[in-house]
């Protein structure tokens, strides 16, 4: 980010981020899908420099959080690795009307440590089927998008039945990571948005093509009993801006308008 004389900056943030301003001092909560969990970090540090506002940032996986809101759980702002959930609850009068945003798509990677005994960058989908992999990890496709997507592509791979008795899941896609760094799995499909953080970022990994799976499509929308609303508009905002989406395209994230659609 560049950064200009302070009048200057100041000016730029009014015309940029008109909301940002008016939203100082306040404090905004949010419950995000696991895979945000280094983005979002980076994404609220920038929004305080630029706002004064805090963000406590809650992560788990999207289906739970869903059901968690059903019943009236806390939060401001929703941001679901699935965009159906934050679609449903904009259906039931549970969340703002016209402020669901697509903000991004999420990647699948098949990721090992360093120093596992088979390169998944050569061997792709071979590599689950090697005898040094005695487990997989996955997040709970039973609420978890990333388990959903990673189960449609190993079937689609041909392999599904073959690995089934490997998986072990994770109750969120941050968790099925965990168990491929700590040991408890020799590899893992995961985020590309963890695979490329500084704590993964040595492992080995592969891209699952995006054609192999429905499309992660990403979903934030703000609560219909959210405390902070203005404040919450415009943190969104900020994750519309240019910084917000390089932020996440950082973190692997790609955009609707890259994918062929609108």
């Amino acid at each position: 980010m560049k950064y200009f004389a302070p009048i200057v900056a100041l000016g730029s943030a009014a015309v940029l981020f008109p909301a940002v301003v008016r939203a100082q001092g306040q404090e905004i909560r949010i419950a995000a899908a696991a895979d945000l969990k280094f983005a979002m970090r980076e994404l609220s540090e920038e929004f305080k420099k630029e706002s004064g506002t805090k963000v406590n940032v809650t992560y788990g996986s999207s289906g739970n959080f869903f059901s968690q809101m059903q019943n009236g759980a806390p939060f401001d702002l929703f941001f679901s690795a699935d965009i159906a959930y934050p679609k449903k609850l904009e259906a039931v009068g549970l969340a703002e009307p016209g402020t669901l945003y697509e903000f991004a798509v999420g990647r699948i990677v098949i990721w090992t440590p360093a120093d596992a005994k088979v390169d998944v960058g050569k061997q792709g989908w071979k590599t689950l089927l090697d005898r040094s992999v005695e487990k997989i990890a996955i997040a709970n496709p039973e609420h978890a998008p990333y388990g959903r997507a990673a189960v449609a592509a190993l079937q689609k791979a041909g392999i599904y039945e073959s690995v089934k008795a490997k998986l072990v899941y994770g109750e969120n896609i941050s968790q099925a990571a965990q168990f491929v760094q700590s040991g408890n799995a020799q590899a893992g499909i995961v985020a590309l948005s963890l695979a490329v953080s500084q704590a993964m970022r040595d492992g080995k990994r592969w891209e699952i093509p995006a054609e192999m799976h429905p499309a992660l499509e990403q979903g934030a929308i703000i609560l219909q009993n959210a405390k902070n609303k203005d404040a919450a508009r415009a943190f969104l905002e900020f994750v519309k801006s240019a910084t917000g989406r390089d932020i996440l395209a950082k973190y692997g994230f790609a955009f609707p308008e890259k994918m062929g659609r609108s």
